[in-house]
């Protein structure tokens, strides 16, 4: 097998660079044009087929090798948030309220570096591999709308791997766990309409906002004494909006919120029990509720035998100081509608680095990375990559 830990150390200077530009250029779910064009002027100059408007703004280039064999799929996110950036480096944002504040910068980049690795390898190669560069992963639907327009075929994809750098692990950490590691994600919108009145007469009135109140704290109750304490799951209240004046009672309540779980049976129960307690308290009020779900992703479930081989592979890498096969969390991510109909691993390259400041959570506007761990998810994704097309 190739040594792809020092073909990517020899990419490293090009990938800290690559990843700083589009870290400076930041583009939102469905808008990525500069991201997207720069990923496919780079796919064409290695001489692979280039697909634009794929999912609106997804870019997909297929490497095929001389002989026939497994098309296996690699997915990188190329998205950004709508977070006004507060860190001080030389290659801040330069687009004012939006912020690569997830990492997807770096996946682009190992991205693209996987592919300068393997493209020159196409007459060695034993079947394809199809580069996906997925727009709007941050809860828009930007791999279901790349599903929609045909990613999963022509050639159909055998496997898949996508990985995330994970600022919840240290760098030299891997994880690549065996079964659910990311949670499927519901969004929830709750109305409950009362009878509105003056602040003075409430008892002339069907108070939502103290429905409102009863309910929220009553969903507290569905984790802790419906889930089994050995499984997992999160309900979450987001918002509540109600009423304008300080004096009028309003007619209706609105909740917003999200539940997360990894088995469907958990989420059946987390339904169950939300439209009992929603209907019952409302009804107890004197108010009627309407609920409405939208399911943002399922859960990201890996294939055991492609996790336990990830693994296998990075515990061979230099830069590598620990393999994890238990990194599971309550975020979702939307790779799990392409993985639902492919077996795939998605796993996790830990880029925390205390020492230096860069721990901060996911999402945060002062989020940033250990660089060094785009050479290792490089690595780790071209060595996972060739594994099934090198022989």
């Amino acid at each position: 097998m190739l040594d792809f830990f020092t073909l990517a150390q020899s990419l490293e200077t090009e990938m800290i660079a690559r990843r700083r530009d589009l870290h400076r250029h930041p583009e939102l779910g469905f808008q990525e044009v500069r991201t997207a064009g720069i990923v496919a002027n780079e796919l064409n100059q290695l001489g692979i087929e280039v697909r634009t408007g794929v999912g609106k703004t997804g870019v997909v280039g297929l490497l095929e090798g001389d002989r026939p064999g497994p098309t296996i799929l690699l997915r990188f996110d190329m998205d950004a948030l709508p977070i006004v950036e507060a860190n001080q480096t030389d290659y801040v944002s330069e687009n004012p309220g939006v912020m690569h504040a997830c990492g997807h910068d770096g996946h682009v980049t190992i991205g693209l570096a996987v592919a300068r690795m393997l493209a020159p390898r196409r007459k060695e190669m034993a079947g394809a591999l199809k580069f996906v560069f997925q727009p709007a992963e941050e809860g828009l639907g930007g791999a279901a709308a790349m599903v929609r327009e045909g990613v999963l075929e022509n050639p159909a994809p055998e496997r898949s791997l996508a990985l995330h750098l994970w600022n919840t692990l240290p760098f030299g950490w891997v994880s690549a766990t065996d079964g659910p590691c990311m949670a499927a994600a519901d969004k929830f919108t709750v109305t409950l309409q009362g009878k509105g009145g003056h602040g003075a007469s409430p008892y002339q009135t069907k108070d939502p906002i103290v429905a409102v109140a009863q309910i929220v704290t009553a969903l507290q109750t569905v984790v802790a004494r419906n889930v089994n304490a050995l499984e997992a799951a999160v309900l979450s209240i987001t918002s509540i909006k109600s009423g304008e004046a300080f004096n009028v009672i309003p007619d209706s309540a609105a909740l917003l919120g999200t539940f997360r779980t990894f088995k469907p049976e958990v989420r059946e129960t987390v339904v169950r029990r939300f439209e009992q307690i929603v209907n019952g308290v409302a009804g107890a009020m004197e108010c009627s509720a309407s609920v409405q779900y939208e399911v943002t992703t399922p859960a990201v479930v890996n294939d055991a035998p492609m996790a336990a081989e990830v693994r296998e592979l990075a515990r061979t890498l230099p830069g590598v100081t620990r393999v994890a096969d238990d990194e599971r969390t309550m975020g979702s991510e939307d790779m799990a509608y392409m993985m639902s109909a492919i077996p795939g691993c998605y796993f996790f390259v830990g880029s925390a680095n205390a020492e230096k400041g860069l721990d901060y959570p996911h999402h945060h506007p002062r989020f940033d990375f250990d660089e060094r761990a785009l050479t290792v998810g490089a690595a780790l994704m071209a060595r996972a990559a060739a594994r099934y097309v090198l022989k």
